[in-house]
């Protein structure tokens, strides 16, 4: 079945209405916040080899908190819900096989995706209980560790560590239990190189047509320097004519630069796309130490930025960033009119 003859998910009309309404709020950096819990070892490793056997190091694995620390990780969720975001991101950035073999965690992956869907339905609803104010889930989907477009052996330029159908595998293992879990939409994010995220893409596709049915999608890719243009090599308007034929809910620019630098990426982006933007920029750029020292109102002024100037649709924060900043660019934002999208 083709991808778009599948009946949308429900959640469509609703983002679709709100997107216009107002500029919708994603939420900020989770490893930031897993940073400050001060784990250890038998933190992250905790009693999951009753399931899932390793004999690497786990701490670092932040994706395996999902399963070791879920009460730590469902509070972010929820603190992020109560800062102001209508959208939040699982913590499955590195959920899949070829990112977990880093850790010879490879057959957690199912769980990680599953769990961790429902985890951050849990903190929603719970926030949903407060106030009233409909959330929804994204299954965050990352870039793996691996590109499938540059060569990671200098003297051999033909060389890939990865191939097209390596990454459609391991996506579509990821994006199948972001669904069983309750994603309501999925997120393709700090796209580095096109050719894996028309993998994830393509997965998505062949996960919807099992399920039944079409979720959003949002695809967000990264500038990694001041050339303007992804790890491998493509412009702004090149990457939005190379993920276009996904129909996207949203595309947009995440990571690698705080907003002041993102700005006129974006500009660029916003003035080809047809689909709604979305921008969740650093908290600047790391210090020598690789810390982020902008604040949270200095971060919201610039995001406020793109918001006067009709660039975005949705708006939320990247690396550095904390429920201080999104409760700030939440209130910078309130009141300004979102990008207008035919």
């Amino acid at each position: 079945m083709l991808p778009f003859s599948l009946p949308p998910s429900p959640v469509f009309p609703v983002l679709d209405a709100l997107a216009r309404e107002r500029i919708l709020i994603l939420d900020g950096a989770m490893g930031t916040q897993i940073q400050q819990l001060g784990l250890g070892e038998e933190d992250y490793a905790g009693d999951c080899a009753c399931r899932h056997h390793s004999d690497h190091p786990q701490k670092g694995n932040n994706d395996l908190l999902i399963l070791t620390q879920p009460q730590a990780i469902e509070e972010i969720h929820f603190r992020y819900a109560m800062a102001g975001a209508d959208i939040v991101e699982t913590n499955t950035f590195s959920a899949t096989t070829i990112a977990q073999a880093d850790y010879g965690m490879e057959s957690a992956v199912r769980d990680l995706n599953v769990e961790g869907a429902r985890i951050v339905r849990r903190a929603l609803d719970r926030a949903t209980a407060i106030d009233g104010k409909p959330r929804f889930v994204a299954g965050a989907v990352g870039p793996t560790n691996r590109t499938a477009s540059i060569s990671p052996d200098v003297n051999d330029p033909g060389f890939r560590a990865v191939t097209f159908d390596d990454l459609r595998t391991a996506y579509s293992q990821q994006v199948r239990g972001l669904i069983e879990g309750g994603a309501d939409l999925i997120l393709i994010e700090t796209i580095f190189d096109t050719l894996n995220a028309k993998a994830a893409i393509f997965a998505c596709f062949e996960a919807f047509a099992e399920a039944g049915r079409r979720l959003p999608l949002m695809i967000s890719g990264t500038i990694t320097d001041a050339s303007g243009r992804t790890l491998s090599g493509q412009t702004p308007t090149a990457f939005w004519h190379s993920v276009r034929h996904a129909r996207p809910f949203t595309v947009g620019l995440n990571c690698a630069l705080g907003a002041a630098a993102m700005r006129p990426h974006l500009a660029e982006l916003a003035g080809v796309s047809d689909s709604f933007t979305c921008a969740y920029p650093n908290a600047g750029l790391p210090n020598a130490f690789g810390q982020y020292d902008e604040g949270p109102e200095d971060t919201a002024a610039q995001v406020a930025r793109f918001a006067r100037e009709g660039l975005v649709n949705i708006v939320g924060g990247c690396c550095g960033t904390t429920p201080d900043h999104i409760r700030a660019i939440a209130d910078a934002v309130a009141g300004l009119a979102p990008r207008a999208v035919k």
